[in-house]
C-alpha cells in the first residue's frame, strides 16, 4: 500500500510518498516559489537508506499543475524515481488547513467536499484556495486514485463551546463564524496517539498537554484523548509567541498602532504575522541563531528567549488546570525535539505541578520518543518526534477501509 501525501501551499507544493507496509518514506520533496520568475525543486528518493538519491535545481514553475507534473515525473523517473507508474499509488492524502465546523474527521474527496472546502475560504483565505487547487490538480493526474482530505482543524473540534467561543457579540459567531478553531491538529493528534502508546494507556484514557514548537507554535489540552482547548484561534496568530507571529496581545494595540502610525489593517496584520514574535523582539527568528546571540551576550536575544519560554510556561499552568489529572506533557516539532535549553527552561519552576525534568535525560536532540522527566516527578515529560505526513497517510487508508 502506497500513499502520496500532498501539502499544497499558496506558492509551494510539499510531498511525501510512503510505503505503508512498513511506514517507510520512499520519496519526499518540495516545489517552491510557484508562480515566481524562478522556482526551486528538491527531491529525495529513499531518504532513510543507503540508496538515497537527491535532486536540487532551479527552474520556472508557472503554476500548481506544472508543480504536480514535476512531482509525478520525479517519483516515476528511471534514475531518481521509486515507482514505475502512478498506478502503484493507492491513495493521495491532502492536508487542508481550515475545515471550519463542517469536518470532524478526514473524508474522501467528492464534489460536495470540495464545495465545503471552498465555503471555508473566508476563514482560511491564505491556505484553503491552495489546498483546493492541489486536490483538483491531483484529481486530474491521478484519475482513478481516491483523494482524501485531512483537516488541520479536525482534532480541535471536540472543544466545548465555553473553550472555543470568544466573548464577543454572539452574532460574530453565528453570522461570521468567528471562534477558536486551532491548528497543527494533525500533529497534536499524532502525538496524542504516540504518547498513549508510550504511557501504556488507551488513547481515550490519556490526559496530556501537547506542545508543538517550531517556527509556528501551539499547545493543546487533551483530556481522555480528546482536545478540550488549544492556543491558536480563528487564525494561527493567537496563542504562543512564535518565530514571526506575536501570539496573544491586547486587541486594542491594533487600533492604537493604526492611529499613531497611520497603518492600514492589512499592514498591521502583516506586522503581527511576519514581523513580530521572536523576530520582532530581537531581529532573529531561528532559535539556533538566538542561542548563539545569547551566548555572545546579546540582551535582546535573551529577552526574546525569556518571553518565549514564559508564555509556554503560562499555558502549561492554564492547561494543567483544564485537564486536571495530568499524565504527561509532550514536546514536539523542530524546537520541541531539538532544543534542550527551551525544554529545560519551560519545565523549571513547575515542580509544584508535579513536572520535574531530568537534566541528563533531557540533554541533546531527540530523534525517537524519549522520556526526559525525573523519577521524582508526578507528571511524565516526553519528547516525541511528530510525523504529520504519516498521520495523514494512516488516516487516508483508514477512511478508505484499507
Amino acid at each position: 500500500m502506497k500513499v502520496l501525501v500532498i501539502n499544497s501551499g499558496s506558492s509551494s507544493l510539499k510531498y511525501q510518498l510512503l510505503n505503508m507496509e512498513n511506514e517507510a518514506v520512499m520519496a519526499t520533496g518540495l516545489v517552491e516559489r510557484i508562480g515566481e520568475t524562478m522556482g526551486a525543486v528538491k527531491h529525495e528518493a529513499n531518504p532513510d537508506t543507503d540508496a538515497e538519491k537527491k535532486v536540487s535545481r532551479e527552474e520556472a514553475v508557472p503554476d500548481h499543475k506544472t508543480a504536480m507534473h514535476m512531482v509525478v515525473d520525479m517519483i516515476t523517473d528511471a534514475e531518481v524515481g521509486v515507482i514505475a507508474s502512478t498506478s502503484e499509488i493507492d491513495a493521495v492524502g491532502h492536508r487542508v488547513l481550515q475545515g471550519g465546523e463542517d469536518f470532524t474527521k478526514p473524508c474522501v474527496v467528492t464534489p460536495e467536499i470540495k464545495d465545503a472546502i471552498r465555503a471555508n475560504i473566508p476563514i482560511g483565505p491564505l491556505h484553503n484556495p491552495a489546498n483546493l487547487m492541489g486536490i483538483e490538480v491531483a484529481e486530474e493526474l491521478f484519475e482513478n486514485v481516491p483523494q482524501v482530505a485531512v483537516f488541520d482543524t479536525e482534532f480541535h473540534q471536540t472543544m466545548p463551546k465555553k473553550a472555543f467561543l470568544y466573548p464577543l457579540p454572539y452574532e460574530m459567531y453565528t453570522e461570521l463564524r468567528v471562534r477558536r478553531y486551532g491548528f497543527h491538529g494533525t500533529s497534536h493528534k499524532y502525538i496524542t496517539k504516540q504518547a498513549a502508546k508510550q504511557l501504556g494507556k488507551a488513547k481515550d484514557d490519556v490526559n496530556l498537554i501537547t506542545i508543538h514548537l517550531g517556527n509556528g507554535c501551539s499547545m493543546a489540552a487533551v483530556k481522555n484523548g480528546k482536545c478540550v482547548d488549544t492556543t491558536m484561534g480563528l487564525t494561527p496568530l493567537e496563542g504562543l509567541m512564535m518565530g514571526t507571529r506575536s501570539g496573544d496581545i491586547d486587541p486594542s494595540i491594533c487600533a492604537y498602532v493604526a492611529e499613531q502610525k497611520g497603518m492600514t489593517p492589512k499592514e498591521i496584520d502583516n506586522m503581527l504575522n511576519k514581523q513580530s514574535g521572536l523576530k520582532g523582539v530581537c531581529g532573529l527568528n531561528d532559535m539556533r541563531d538566538i542561542h548563539s546571540a545569547v551566548d555572545n551576550g546579546n540582551e535582546q536575544a535573551r529577552l526574546a528567549l525569556d518571553m518565549f519560554v514564559y508564555r509556554i510556561k503560562k499555558y502549561v499552568g492554564a492547561f494543567a488546570a483544564v485537564v486536571g489529572n495530568l499524565d504527561a506533557i509532550v514536546f514536539t516539532a523542530g524546537i520541541g525535539e531539538n532544543d534542550d535549553i527551551v525544554r529545560q527552561e519551560v519545565c523549571e519552576g513547575l515542580e509544584g505541578l508535579g513536572i520535574v525534568i531530568d537534566t541528563e535525560r533531557n540533554a541533546g536532540r531527540v530523534k525517537k520518543a524519549k522520556a526526559i522527566g525525573s523519577d521524582d516527578g508526578r507528571v511524565a515529560i516526553w519528547v516525541i518526534p511528530t510525523n504529520e505526513e504519516l498521520e495523514i497517510a494512516q488516516e487516508s487508508l483508514e477512511v478508505l477501509g484499507k
